[in-house]
């Protein structure tokens, strides 16, 4: 069985009594995620498909899978490491994005792990990433863990370790979320707010300009809980935008806090925790016409993502927190998704 799992994708499940989740080994994809309502109603609250066929077809947005080697953009698919310069495939011109043409989120992971129900069910994904993938210096050994640590908790712990050369590391998971339903249209009268005061703008490209500017008196300002709608209108098409987290005082199992998203209608809430420094804050801008889990047709801002990262396009940014990881030391990037109704 556990060769089969290596070169067929296939969705597992994890279930602790009250919430379920399935997640595929293409991509260590979240292809669905139920959690009760105010009446201990249980609904699916990620965007996705029924089977592992389209993701594997490619016609899923990046929908709940783990992006890398290197997440968000990089610019013009060039960075410079150890004296070495590298070119990366430009997917999203003129920009490199989510780790190239076949990131990992278009890999077939090894199963190293499964414990479907009980006590901490869990699953844990392994891959290997070999020396000159999509362009990146050296060997990496990755692994995922999604772990059901509480009747409505669900943890991610991502590791990665380079074998040999230095290289960037910056893991997201890019989960579309809508706690209204996956099926029940946008999320823009879901509420917000984001322990972040400020953002690193971008240029037309969605490419970090440098700078590091506060949200305040902006419609980027999402330090109070605030609908998402409200100003959405003053931001282009939407918001895809990385936050810098600076919540010091909020934390919890040693993360700190990022984000509480909710909705109104189904009393559903998610707190979001992480050990990174940013999270893109993105409000399915480019989500159009996808016919998805039981032919649910999701439309712009259909889901909201909340990828906590590293900052997009931070190998080319001196200023900004490096995410390069030496040869033999190792990357850790831990998220909390705390579900309450």
């Amino acid at each position: 069985m556990a060769d089969q799992s290596k070169n067929t994708p296939e969705i597992f499940e994890l279930n602790n009594g009250t919430m379920q989740v399935k997640i595929s080994n293409y991509g260590t994809t979240i292809t669905s995620l139920s959690v009760p309502d105010k009446n201990g109603k249980l609904g699916d609250v990620v965007l996705g498909f029924d089977s592992v066929d389209p993701y594997v077809k490619g016609l899923a947005p990046y929908f709940g899978c783990i992006v890398g080697r290197v997440a968000n953009r990089i610019k013009e698919g060039k960075f410079s490491l150890n004296g070495v310069n590298y070119t990366l495939p430009i997917n999203k011109p003129p920009n490199s994005l989510h780790g190239g043409n076949k990131g990992f989120d278009k890999k077939i992971w090894e199963v190293a792990g499964h414990k479907r129900d009980g006590e901490k069910p869990f699953i844990t994904f392994k891959y290997h990433s070999a020396d000159g993938e999509e362009g990146y210096p050296g060997a990496v050994s990755v692994t995922a863990t999604y772990t059901l640590t509480s009747a409505t908790t669900m943890r991610l712990d991502m590791e990665a370790v380079p074998e040999n050369k230095d290289t960037p590391i910056n893991l997201a998971q890019h989960t579309y979320w809508n706690l209204a339903g996956h099926d029940s249209g946008n999320i823009l009268d879901h509420k917000i707010q984001i322990w972040g005061s400020h953002i690193t703008p971008v240029d037309e490209y969605t490419v970090p300009t440098g700078e590091i500017l506060p949200v305040k008196g902006t419609p980027f300002d999402f330090t109070e809980e605030k609908r998402i709608g409200e100003s959405i209108g003053e931001v282009g098409i939407g918001y895809d935008h990385n936050y810098v987290l600076d919540c010091p005082d909020q934390e919890k199992e040693g993360l700190k806090h990022a984000a509480k998203l909710s909705d109104a209608a189904s009393s559903r809430v998610l707190n979001l925790w992480t050990n990174v420094p940013g999270m893109q804050f993105y409000t399915g801008n480019y989500v159009n016409g996808v016919v998805g889990k039981g032919n649910a047709v999701y439309g712009k801002h259909a889901g909201v993502c909340l990828e906590t990262q590293g900052f997009p396009n931070a190998i080319n940014q001196s200023n900004f927190p490096s995410v390069v990881v030496k040869a033999g030391e190792k990357y850790n990037h831990t998220m909390l998704f705390e579900f309450s109704a």
